[in-house]
């Protein structure tokens, strides 16, 4: 198990790190003594002092967590080999755990496994940059302003135009969905309750790509979530949930059910601005 017990020979993460985050007991007949990789101080002792998140995912999401991390980070370098058994070694987890998780990193683009090769990582421009787990973890690392800004840009081209094409549309269904998230985030606003406003501000704006009924923009649609995850609050990126921000909501709905095209995607605008000088607001990192 992964455990704070063990960080001071094993390099790992120090008291009441990762003791927050529920790893499974490895089985026992697979675990084994803890070996450095690559000196005492090596890589992957530096990263995983930091410890990750935990979403509830089990033992193997966590090595998935903790590797794509550490990847992301620049901890692990660009052509660094990865070695499963020294992986299994040093997280004390099985061969299956560390061969799915390899395998899922694989997919996001972050590491290649060839015959005779081994496993490695892979270059940033490999990486599958609109997966939702890279875009938190560039968000979360040393690249969080570019992350931020780069998520920043893309959503003030997609919302926009999702907000023009739902206008036209008329989907009362979700006109309906999106005033409920609204009272929802109201009440939330009225209880000083960032959390529940963020849940129903991320509904929101996931119903209204929806709503604009094009189907690469829904694809889309993670990007933004992603961004309003790792802001840490309300759109406009405030530690409180904003009455300003409401009101422009409002009248997204507001312009939506008459069919307001133009007003649709100029209220959304003055939701993304969140400041009346006009600036982009970029939030500050988020702790875990």
């Amino acid at each position: 198990m992964m455990t704070a017990a063990r960080s001071a020979d094993s390099g790992l993460a120090g008291p009441g790190e990762i003791d927050r985050y529920p790893y499974t007991e490895a089985p026992a007949g697979e675990r084994a003594a803890l070996r450095s990789w690559g000196g005492a101080e090596s890589d992957l002792g530096r990263a995983g002092r930091r410890g990750t998140a935990s979403r509830g995912r089990g033992l193997h999401g966590q090595l998935v967590q903790q590797l794509g991390q550490m990847i992301v980070s620049g901890d692990l370098g660009a052509d660094r080999p990865l070695v499963p058994e020294e992986i299994g070694q040093r997280f004390e987890v099985s061969r299956t755990v560390v061969r799915e998780s390899l395998r899922v990193l694989e997919a996001k683009g972050l590491v290649s496994a060839r015959p005779n090769v081994g496993t490695r990582v892979r270059p940033v421009s490999d990486w599958n940059l609109l997966d939702p787990d890279i875009i938190e973890w560039r968000a979360f690392g040393p690249q969080r302003d570019n992350q931020r800004r780069e998520l920043d840009d893309l959503r003030w081209t997609i919302e926009p135009l999702a907000a023009r094409l739902a206008a036209g549309h008329g989907r009362e269904d979700i006109q309906q969905r999106l005033g409920d998230m609204i009272e929802i985030m109201g009440h939330a606003t009225g209880q000083g309750d960032a959390i529940t406003f963020s849940r129903a501000d991320a509904e929101f704006h996931a119903l209204l790509i929806q709503a604009a009924g094009n189907r690469m923009l829904e694809h889309l649609s993670g990007i933004v979530s992603a961004a309003l995850h790792v802001s840490g609050g309300p759109v406009t990126g405030c530690d409180r949930p904003a009455e300003a921000s409401l009101g422009h909501h409002a009248r997204i709905v507001e312009a939506l059910a008459s069919g307001d095209s133009a007003g649709a995607e100029s209220a959304m605008r003055q939701l993304l601005v969140g400041h009346t000088d006009g600036e982009r607001v970029v939030p500050a990192p988020r702790e875990h």
